[in-house]
């Protein structure tokens, strides 16, 4: 049987050890046809399916004959299976411009997935990618209401509409609210993110789209608030101006005032701004217990305050002897976090005084000085900053700085080639305190 071209993206391409999938026969490369007589077009309708207690799978083999497998097994149990493409489909891109949007200040000569633009609701739900619901025609909004497909990750930046559609440039931009509102009568979970922009949706504008979204509480979670990130490759885009000590202070003022009044009315802060504008304003960043258990923590919310945490305790635990000999080793890191990470690194030599650790600021000459964050920092800026210095034996380095699935950086430089041009090692560190100790301590 010649398979259909449609159906190509369903070719498997992982068979998990002792899964159901393993245990009746399924093999990498083999085509999944249908569940339940069911084409499967897309991730979200094959998750949805197989959550059934009883399913009929259709697999075609590689040698073109098909089976049908009759599978009993537990509710929501998984078939243990990966797809070549993990959603099935292919990708829907995004068609805004946003004012402030990263892609197009991209330098040429990155990896070429940096350039493509997704706004896929599919996406969000697997990966935790944020969405803006500009692109979504009515068959896709009753997807994710059929679908169940919660939570979503969406990029709100302003409720209002006529804002809303001059930062997103996108004509449809301005329904926003309403398709929010469907989703939380439908009992969709939703996180949202802020890009917070100075004279376009600061101040007033952000206390009416906090407000917004907290009528949908509590369907909405939480609200992120990031400053607009710039880089010197902006070329024709709008001018933007970047936060400065006051302006991040102000906001951060504004925002902690909403705070308490959201924690009055509602048992939560709902609105949490991402630790750069306490390092922008040189503030105090929120204590541990008030990020809440830390929901918005992979927008840059509360990230240090949890890091320090971890570190403190971790460091407790950790017996006098764990390393006997002398050590020397550095670490690099970006501007935002430099402070901070010299001052855990006092800590951990504190206790160990055979552990000598020296802190590296990274200088983003890639991107641009206002780009300030550890995850945007190049190989070739570490190479070029720190070739001439005594590293000692160890690197370490964010793993934020690699790609995720993937040991390479933004400039295409490979973990294992960053190593051979520096003649060190390298090691990535988890953003957890116990990762961080026993790499240095290894």
């Amino acid at each position: 049987m010649e398979v259909n071209v449609k159906k190509s993206n369903n070719v498997i391409s992982k068979v998990y050890k002792g899964s159901i999938a393993d245990e009746i026969g399924i093999e990498v490369g083999d085509l999944l046809i249908s569940i339940n007589d069911q084409e499967i077009h897309d991730i979200i309708e094959y998750k949805f399916l197989m959550s059934d207690e009883y399913i009929e799978l259709e697999i075609q083999k590689i040698n073109g004959q098909i089976y049908v497998y009759e599978i009993e097994k537990e509710y929501d149990d998984d078939l243990g299976i990966e797809f070549t493409n993990p959603i099935i489909d292919k990708a829907k891109s995004c068609r805004n411009k946003c004012v402030f949007c990263f892609i197009d200040q991209l330098p040429e000569g990155m990896r070429e997935t940096l350039y493509f633009k997704d706004d896929d609701s599919r996406l969000s739900f697997l990966q935790g990618n944020f969405v803006t619901l500009t692109n979504m025609s009515e068959e896709d909004i009753n997807n994710i209401i059929k679908y169940r497909i919660s939570p979503i990750n969406i990029s709100v930046h302003t409720t209002n509409p006529e804002l809303r559609q001059k930062m997103i440039k996108n004509k449809f931009a301005g329904k926003l609210y309403e398709i929010m509102k469907r989703l939380a009568e439908a009992g969709i979970q939703m996180n949202c993110q802020i890009v917070l922009c100075p004279g376009y949706n600061d101040k007033e504008e952000l206390t009416r789209t906090i407000s917004d979204l907290e009528t949908l509480y509590p369907y909405v979670n939480s609200a992120a608030i990031v400053p607009v990130g710039i880089t010197k490759h902006r070329g024709h885009l709008p001018d933007l101006e970047i936060f400065n000590e006051k302006t991040a202070g102000e906001t951060i003022d504004q925002v902690h005032e909403l705070q308490r009044h959201y924690l009055d009315k509602i048992g939560t802060r709902f609105a949490f701004l991402s630790d750069e504008f306490y390092i922008i304003a040189n503030r105090e960043l929120l204590k541990y217990d008030e990020y809440e258990g830390f929901i918005q923590f992979e927008n840059g919310v509360g990230m240090i305050s949890k890091l320090e945490r971890e570190i403190q305790d971790y460091l407790e635990e950790v017996p006098q002897d764990k390393i006997t000999r002398k050590k020397k080793v550095s670490i690099a890191t970006g501007h935002s976090a430099y402070e901070f990470i010299k001052d855990m690194s006092e800590l951990v030599m504190k206790k160990f005084n055979n552990v000598e650790i020296n802190v590296y600021k990274i200088i983003n000459n890639f991107f641009g000085e206002t780009i300030t964050v550890s995850g945007l920092i190049t190989a070739t800026d570490i190479i070029d900053q720190l070739k001439e210095k005594d590293l000692g034996e160890t690197l370490y380095i964010p793993r934020a700085m690699l790609k995720a699935d993937e040991e390479i950086f933004l400039d295409n430089i490979t973990l294992e080639g960053i190593q051979k041009q520096m003649n060190i090692e390298v090691i990535p560190c988890e953003n957890n305190g116990k990762d961080f100790i026993d790499k240095i301590l290894k």
